[in-house]
């Protein structure tokens, strides 16, 4: 199942990419031995970030297509082009709405567990508002270096990934804002450190949940997903969430990230305490082919703990 193929990756990822598949597919799911039920949601979306090197979420999401199951994955089909603001405070606001409208089509023919691989953050606008839609009282648990809680108006870049969880809770542009939006009750930042000062203020005058990386356990988890009240649970990686010492592939690495033991185990703890309405994997930027598949493996890994059953 394929809309269209969006701009290919360099000769030597592909390269790399067939030279490692072998190795790295027999690594999905890593120690998790169950069935992988998913439908992966390729979405090679570039233009959400406000990096210089955008282009390289382009080369991370095809090089981890190129080791999903063909039957069970879908490209959505990105611009070329970067797009305009629409006159608004939005970068590239013309090209964000294109792929949120192909997302939602696509989204809306998959059945069972949808899991979103990006590309930048801002690719969750549309698959955490479809999981929504359809599972009343959804928690977030947003496992991210950054909590992309700007507006329009407080953001230093106006790029979208950095505003994009802020959109969702119903402060955004009007042609991005869900109807209905996220409640904050039911948003947990994890592993979250980075904080500008607008963010770091919204956080503390809404009530938002914040669990630090040296306070992130299976338990605080759970806690935090109990206190919620909430009967289902959408998971957002984004994976400057590690500490960039164990994963070099980021284009926003942030000192003091959790390891990857330590992500998958409470990506268990949040699959073992409520049902999985859908779960994405963002922000993957390789520098080359290289780094690329040095990376590759442990992408697979939280691939695996998320899609298991």
């Amino acid at each position: 199942m394929s809309f269209a193929r969006t701009r290919p990756s360099s000769s030597r990822t592909s390269r790399s990419r067939r030279a490692r598949s072998n190795d790295h597919s027999q690594s999905l799911g890593g120690s998790h031995t169950g069935r992988v039920a998913a439908t992966f949601l390729v979405v090679p979306q570039w233009q959400g970030s406000g990096s210089s090197r955008a282009m390289r979420l382009v080369d991370g999401a095809e090089a981890i297509r190129g080791d999903l199951p063909t039957t069970s994955t879908v490209l959505i089909d990105v611009p070329l082009g970067a797009g305009n603001d629409e006159g608004t405070r939005v970068s590239r606001l013309s090209s964000l709405q294109a792929v949120r409208d192909a997302q939602l089509i696509a989204l809306g023919s998959i059945s069972g567990l949808a899991v979103t691989i990006g590309g930048d953050c801002g690719v969750e606008l549309a698959s955490i508002q479809h999981a929504a839609a359809v599972n009343d009282a959804m928690a977030v648990v947003w496992l991210d270096a950054h909590p992309d809680l700007h507006t329009a108006e407080s953001s230093p870049s106006h790029a979208f990934h950095g505003m994009v969880l802020r959109t969702l809770l119903g402060e955004g542009d009007p042609s991005l804002t869900p109807t209905t939006p996220l409640e904050v009750g039911r948003l947990i930042l994890a592993g979250t450190r980075a904080l500008d000062d607008a963010e770091a203020a919204f956080v503390d005058s809404a009530g938002v949940r914040l669990i630090a990386p040296e306070q992130l356990t299976a338990e605080s988890i759970r806690d935090a997903l109990t206190a919620s009240g909430a009967t289902s649970v959408y998971l957002h990686v984004d994976l400057d969430v590690l500490d960039p010492a164990e994963f070099t592939g980021l284009g926003f690495p942030e000192p003091f990230g959790v390891t990857l033991q330590s992500l998958l185990e409470v990506i268990a703890a949040v699959k073992a305490a409520l049902p999985l309405a859908g779960a994405g994997i963002t922000e993957f930027a390789p520098r080359n082919a290289t780094a690329a598949g040095d990376d590759l493996g442990s992408i697979l890994r939280i691939i695996g703990a998320v899609s298991s059953t």
